[in-house]
């Protein structure tokens, strides 16, 4: 495994991560043994870079604390706090990055990793009614009594950004990044590259539609979350997926997966860029993870940006509800 460093402090992590939001929800024995073995495998292949949040009531970081028993030294653990959508302690509230919210939050997830420290805790939103100065300061705060090493931001808008890493150096920026999300290009990356921030890419493989996981919208559980984002709607997942299709000829010609190559584009668009797919699935894992060693030519690198450019080749907005509440500047 290749490795990459976020930061100015230059934290070391693989190039390419393991995002945990496969954890989520109420697990049988079986399920919960499987995606313990799959992260077990992760870190014997070099991936040690492992994301989750206090998602689904906190139970993601409840079974990474089984997962990592004996293993927590040869990880780079990240959690997110402040989204609290969905969540029992919302109290009718979307995001909360209050300075005592910040403590509070650390401290719960800290309880259920089982754990002294956490490596990099990103706010998982910018809240519209904190200053980001307070919300970071309070964070710093925790880096001084030891709870976490480094400060991360989600989603966050380039005037946010500055003015957070103003107060203390951000390590990364965490954001759905992929050939189909290609927005932070224009404001975003620019100001991330210029700070020195590492960029953490969630959602790599588009939910699975860069792993060639969906071949028609049939295909999809009726219960399955894809089927509200709108680029999986009928009308739009087949012209989307004729623009796939040409993709894998590139990664036939290749010789590699649609997912290696999708993943390796990533790769490409800076040093300090890290992916951070999730899979329930070994051989999906061990794929993933050899896309680190894949290497793009100019040419390459110009034909998929010709087929999935920064805008207007894919069909569909990538939500199927108004963000405008979530954005910042």
């Amino acid at each position: 495994m290749q490795y990459r460093y976020l930061g100015k402090k230059r934290l070391k992590v693989s190039a390419i991560g393991y995002g945990c939001p496969t954890f989520q929800g109420k697990l049988s024995a079986t399920d919960e043994r499987r995606d313990i073995d799959v992260l077990h495998r992760a870190i014997d292949l070099g991936i040690n870079f492992i994301d989750t949040a206090d998602h689904n009531n906190g139970n993601n970081e409840e079974l990474l604390a089984k997962a990592l028993k004996g293993k927590r030294d040869q990880v780079v653990l990240a959690s997110k706090f402040g989204n609290l959508r969905g969540q029992p302690w919302a109290k009718g509230r979307e995001v909360n990055a209050s300075a005592e919210y910040v403590s509070a939050a650390c401290e719960a997830s800290l309880r259920r990793l089982q754990m002294e420290t956490i490596d990099v805790y990103y706010l998982h939103r910018v809240d519209p009614q904190v200053p980001i100065e307070e919300t970071i300061s309070a964070m710093v705060r925790l880096i001084e009594q030891g709870k976490i090493r480094h400060i991360g931001l989600s989603e966050a808008g380039p005037h946010t950004i500055r003015r957070a890493n103003a107060v203390h150096p951000i390590a990364a920026l965490q954001s759905e990044y992929s050939l189909w999300t290609r927005d932070y290009e224009t404001d975003t990356i620019p100001v991330v590259k210029e700070l020195g921030i590492g960029f953490v890419s969630y959602y790599a493989l588009g939910r699975g539609f860069f792993a060639g996981a969906v071949k028609s919208v049939s295909d999809l559980d009726p219960k399955d979350s894809r089927r509200k984002a709108p680029r999986f709607h009928e009308e739009n997942f087949q012209h989307n997926a004729r623009l796939l299709s040409r993709l894998q000829q590139i990664a036939d010609a290749k010789k590699c997966t649609l997912a290696q190559l999708s993943l390796a584009w990533i790769l490409h668009q800076g040093d300090n860029f890290v992916p951070i797919p999730g899979t329930r699935r070994i051989a999906h894992l061990e794929e993933n993870a050899a896309a680190a060693e894949i290497v793009l030519t100019p040419d390459e690198l110009a034909e998929i940006d010709k087929l999935f450019p920064r805008k207007g080749a894919v069909r569909g907005p990538r939500h199927d509800y108004d963000r405008s509440k979530e954005l910042n500047i």
